[in-house]
């Protein structure tokens, strides 16, 4: 078997065309990606910059799982209508805020060590190295802030506007934590 080098991998791994479902790095993680990118040791393999979500509540990932997305703040107007078309049908629904998270491809295990000291550093206590096989060492980096909670049952929503409203605010502010970790990942990134 012909062993590939870290550096062969990181390239063609930056030259395949995106896979996510917006084809493209979200903007308020694009610039921590291309310093990663940057260095000789690592090279990002996938990242979300945080997200708000409804998916349905079923057991298989399928295509149409998501409802509505959102890697933006939303309002609770957007909310109520991506939840409006759903009402009186036979679905439940969840409503989801994800944190920001990433996957590094690291040179060694020592390099991965140093960026999880930094990751750490700048408050994200729930990363660590999730993937050592061969010689390929993945790190995970994830922020903490995130809700997940039931929001329609059999086409019911199961909650009143005013809590619609608090959980929108909450999630809110949430994603913002997720885009400061996210500014104090790249300054500890940045020092030498």
């Amino acid at each position: 078997m012909i062993k590939v080098s870290f550096e062969k991998r990181k390239q063609d791994c930056l030259l395949r065309a995106d896979k996510s479902s917006i084809g493209r790095i979200d903007e308020k993680i694009k610039k921590l990606c291309e310093n990663i990118n940057q260095k000789t040791n690592y090279y990002t393999l996938s990242s979300c910059s945080g997200r708000i979500v409804l998916i349905k509540n079923i057991k298989k990932k399928q295509p149409d799982l998501f409802i509505f997305k959102s890697h933006e703040k939303i309002k609770p107007s957007e909310l109520k209508e991506a939840l409006k078309i759903y009402e009186k049908g036979k679905e439940n629904l969840i409503f989801k805020q994800e944190p920001y998270i990433m996957h590094i491809a690291c040179k060694t295990l020592d390099d991965a060590k140093n960026l999880l000291k930094k990751a750490q550093q700048a408050g994200l206590k729930h990363s660590g190295i999730i993937s050592i096989s061969g010689s390929r060492i993945v790190l995970e980096i994830k922020g903490s802030e995130q809700l997940a909670l039931p929001i329609m049952e059999k086409g019911k929503i199961i909650v009143d506007e005013n809590f619609l409203k608090v959980l929108v605010e909450e999630s809110n502010k949430r994603l913002s934590a997720t885009w400061e970790k996210i500014k104090k990942l790249e300054k500890e990134i940045e020092k030498k």
